[in-house]
């Protein structure tokens, strides 16, 4: 009788311990979601974004000295780790003098990732438009960029949406390696309190759980746009 009561008595113990835990740390991790791991998706994609739409034209633009700067450039991102690249700019250039505050230099090692992977999509999308859109952009007396801005881009736009969502989703999950260059975000905090509680298995759930609701919204919104750009499509 008595271990078994011990037991209950032991079993209650832990179960509010980690209830308590898991209410104490769950404001620390939703605050570095929302002041780091979100603006820092934010910021980088956008940046990646502006950055992927000139690699994507350098590469459809015919002119062999920036059609090979940006195949240098995919290549080099798309053959390397994203864990590895974040330690190149971080640590590597530190070592060197050039040293980087933790946030910029994540946010330059997931602009230049997300703008490799993104030009690619990029420029699918624009090759995926029949040549017939650019001739009858031609025969109404547009130029080339004047076809590329009111023709080609605004139905590459659509085509290129899902993936780079896609991509997007990714890179919210991709910024808790910034953890590992000594960024605060969501993923950090989490580590930093398994460190005073010891309760990784807790800890690391419960941040997995927000990166979980952050990502099913995403995806709700995804779908939301995917569905307002297919009406004006005819099946």
């Amino acid at each position: 009788m008595f271990p078994a009561n011990n037991f209950l008595l032991t079993t209650a113990t832990g179960f509010e311990r980690y209830l308590e835990i898991a209410q104490s740390s769950f404001w620390p991790l939703l605050k570095g979601a929302l002041v780091y791991t979100i603006p820092m998706t934010l910021i980088a994609f956008t940046i990646g974004l502006v950055l992927a739409i000139v690699t994507a034209l350098f590469r459809l633009s015919g002119i062999k000295l920036l059609s090979g700067i940006a195949r240098v450039y995919v290549s080099i991102i798309r053959g390397t780790p994203l864990l590895v690249q974040l330690f190149i700019i971080f640590f590597g250039l530190g070592s060197i003098g050039l040293k980087i505050d933790p946030f910029p230099a994540a946010i330059i090692g997931f602009s230049l990732n997300t703008g490799a992977y993104a030009s690619e999509i990029i420029r699918a999308a624009i090759l995926s438009i029949p040549k017939g859109q650019w001739e009858a952009a031609y025969s109404i007396n547009m130029n080339y960029t004047q076809a590329l801005k009111r023709v080609i881009l605004p139905q590459a736009t659509r085509v290129s949406i899902p993936p780079l969502s896609n991509s997007f989703i990714s890179l919210v999950k991709d910024t808790s390696l910034a953890s590992t260059i000594l960024v605060t975000e969501m993923f950090r905090k989490s580590q930093e309190i398994v460190a005073t509680t010891y309760e990784p298995l807790l800890l690391y759930t419960e941040a997995a759980f927000i990166y979980w609701v952050l990502c099913f919204i995403l995806s709700l919104i995804q779908d939301q746009m995917e569905n307002r750009l297919n009406r004006y499509v005819k099946t």
